[in-house]
């Protein structure tokens, strides 16, 4: 059993018991998929540690009256992040055209709505988790300003989540621009955060030339 199984049993089973709407509560009975799993346990707790603010098969209304379920939404106030597992069978090799086409209005209706979308392929989480992880960590950026391991300066804390905001590596030039301070500046706090093993070089060898989140 994966260490994050208990932890994802008991989030699941406290869902269930807080929830009063009967549609929602049926389906979370019912389980979470293989995809959704499999990501939370291999993908999300791994570089998150814990499950706040997210919550399984989330309800949303659609234009039609319909309801309409998010494999995974994140809300930590009042943010709305859907995140959805995209398994290949069901979801690419097997689509038809009216399948097809309702993804698409379902994904349209949550960004009409508000809701930050971010797919997952399943083949991600198995042949690229390290990928998936910094997609995760980018996302929970657009929400919120993720903690940071002490004991670290403002100006070091503040590097450390610029690049986990990103999705690719950065040189040294973004983040004076960034953080507003001078190049010497950059260069220690950099050199500091690849001895702490937050962030790893990209590129480079004698002169650095990018840097990148360590995961």
């Amino acid at each position: 059993m994966n260490k994050w199984d208990l932890q994802i049993e008991e989030w699941l089973q406290s869902n269930i018991a807080e929830e009063q709407n009967p549609r929602r509560r049926e389906l979370l009975n019912k389980g979470l998929g293989h995809g959704t799993i499999e990501f939370l346990r291999t993908i999300w707790l791994p570089i998150v540690g814990n499950l706040y603010h997210l919550y399984p098969e989330w309800e949303v209304l659609d234009f039609g009256n319909g309801y309409r379920y998010i494999d995974l939404a994140y809300r930590p106030g009042n943010a709305k992040g859907a995140i959805e597992i995209q398994g290949y069978g069901p979801h690419a090799r097997d689509l038809d055209v009216r399948r097809f086409k309702d993804l698409c209005r379902r994904h349209c209706l949550l960004a009409l709505d508000g809701w930050t979308f971010l797919p997952v392929a399943y083949p991600s989480i198995t042949d690229e988790p390290k990928q998936c992880q910094q997609l995760v960590l980018s996302f929970i950026g657009k929400f919120i300003s993720t903690e940071v391991e002490a004991p670290l300066s403002w100006l070091e804390a503040e590097t450390v989540r610029y690049a986990r905001r990103l999705l690719r590596p950065f040189p040294p030039s973004d983040l004076v621009d960034h953080l507003k301070v001078s190049d010497r500046t950059v260069r220690r706090i950099l050199h500091r955060l690849v001895e702490l093993q937050c962030l790893d070089i990209a590129s480079g060898n004698k002169r650095i030339r990018s840097y990148v989140l360590k995961l």
